[in-house]
């Protein structure tokens, strides 16, 4: 499934979603962002069940400040509308995949259950 690019009017609904939703915030003249680009793409393409969203930080800024992102590229990955990554800087297309067999292999009722107990404390 190719990518799809959020903008402020789009992004909740978007990963508000139940399953897996992939965030990558860029902008056009970040190298590590260009280089990170057609590794999104080819995980895009092999994970068909996960959504690849991608967010212009130049064109949609407010979305980068409301998330806190202080460089780019940031990879961010929802579940089940839960942030459940957040990691600045390129990653090799192995690292990638890792992450999306983390965020797969995640339970949710525990990973609720934590943020409860964060929440109360």
């Amino acid at each position: 499934m190719p990518t799809v690019d959020l903008t402020t009017e789009t992004f909740a609904d978007t990963v508000k979603k139940d399953g897996i939703v992939l965030v990558d915030f860029w902008a056009e003249w970040c190298g590590p962002c260009k280089r990170f680009g057609p590794i999104f793409e080819e995980s895009s393409n092999n994970h068909t069940d996960i959504v690849h969203a991608k967010v212009d930080t130049e064109a949609h800024g407010e979305l980068g400040a409301q998330f806190g992102v202080t460089a780019i590229p940031t990879l961010m990955a929802f579940r089940d509308g839960v942030l459940v990554f957040n990691q600045a800087g390129a990653l090799p297309g192995p690292a990638l995949e890792q992450v999306v067999t983390q965020v797969k292999e995640l339970d949710m009722d525990d990973v609720r259950a934590k943020i409860a107990e964060q929440a109360g404390a």
